[in-house]
């Protein structure tokens, strides 16, 4: 199917395709660059139509160096159904743009690089994991590469037989998803905290679970939420903010400044990560706008 059908058929109205050119992919100068060998492969049309959509052809079009995991159309009609149509929606672009920037690194990775590394930077912001195994071969966030080392003026292709979706939801949306962080909900509400942890970013949040607000001494927590407390009651939420993204892999001995301003400092003990008498429960939930770490204890700033 041409790209122009497949827009039709989605409904997508009178948006521009780019023209057709024949590519032939070598050593040889100049290179293609790398919307040149999406345009020229009948093999990623909807990939095509997908950064048409998103308004992102002229961004993969300049200098780079770029990176980029490019999913076959095989790969888009592997995913759930309606997902594709969804995403494609004019309303829906900005998670389009998040799903196809998840599959582009800022610098050109040669797969023999690519092969040795855990995981990569997106350009959404999101770590993509990387596996490999000789036999089994190699895995970008569970997408197998079909082929390595499409060399372009620009960067260079790794071709995927799967669509990577990072994470969809924000911080807060992530958090309430979890249904184990009310209390944190209801704390963020009180003190306003809520609508900049949905829509700014990226922030790594220490995320305490309703148990931890549960084991405050009695009356704490609604002596926080009444309007007297609510001053010291956004000091202690900012305490458990740190400005952009911050994994597990990088706590270890760390002392970070939080949006409070004073720091938290990290152990590592090799099982657990502990950070002001806290102990880390899970790490490295990845969101639109950040990171979460979940902690079984409500951590106070110093006074």
């Amino acid at each position: 199917m041409r790209s122009t059908a497949l827009i039709a058929a989605l409904g997508l109205g009178a948006v521009a395709t780019l023209p057709r050119i024949s590519v032939a992919v070598s050593t040889a100068t100049p290179l293609p660059s790398i919307v040149d060998v999406v345009v020229g492969s009948e093999d990623f049309e909807t990939l095509e139509t997908a950064l048409i959509t998103a308004d992102l052809v002229d961004a993969l079009d300049g200098p780079g160096p770029f990176t980029v995991f490019a999913p076959t159309d095989e790969a888009f009609d592997s995913l759930p159904a309606g997902l594709l149509d969804s995403l494609l929606l004019a309303e829906n672009r900005d998670q389009l743009t998040n799903v196809l920037t998840y599959h582009v690194l800022s610098r050109a990775v040669q797969a023999e690089t690519a092969v040795t590394l855990p995981y990569a930077q997106a350009l959404n912001g999101q770590r993509i994991p990387f596996f490999y195994d000789e036999k089994m071969g190699f895995f970008v966030d569970g997408a197998l590469v079909s082929t390595t080392d499409v060399q372009c003026s620009n960067g260079v292709i790794h071709i995927i037989e799967a669509v990577m979706v990072p994470a969809l939801t924000d911080l807060v949306t992530t958090a309430d998803d979890a249904g184990t962080f009310s209390t944190l909900d209801t704390a963020l509400r009180a003190t306003r905290l809520r609508q900049p942890l949905e829509t700014t970013g990226p922030y790594t949040v220490f995320a305490p679970l309703d148990s931890a607000f549960a084991a405050l001494p009695d009356g704490a927590i609604q002596a926080l939420l009444d309007e007297p407390g609510r001053t010291t009651l956004s000091n202690v939420l900012t305490f458990h903010v740190v400005p952009g993204r911050v994994y597990s892999d990088q706590l270890e001995g760390a002392n970070l400044t939080t949006l409070q301003g004073q720091q938290l400092r990290f152990r590592d003990n090799g099982t657990d990560i502990g950070v002001g008498g806290a102990k880390i429960m899970a790490r490295d939930i990845e969101t639109t706008n950040g990171v979460i770490h979940v902690i079984d204890k409500v951590l106070m700033p110093m006074p």
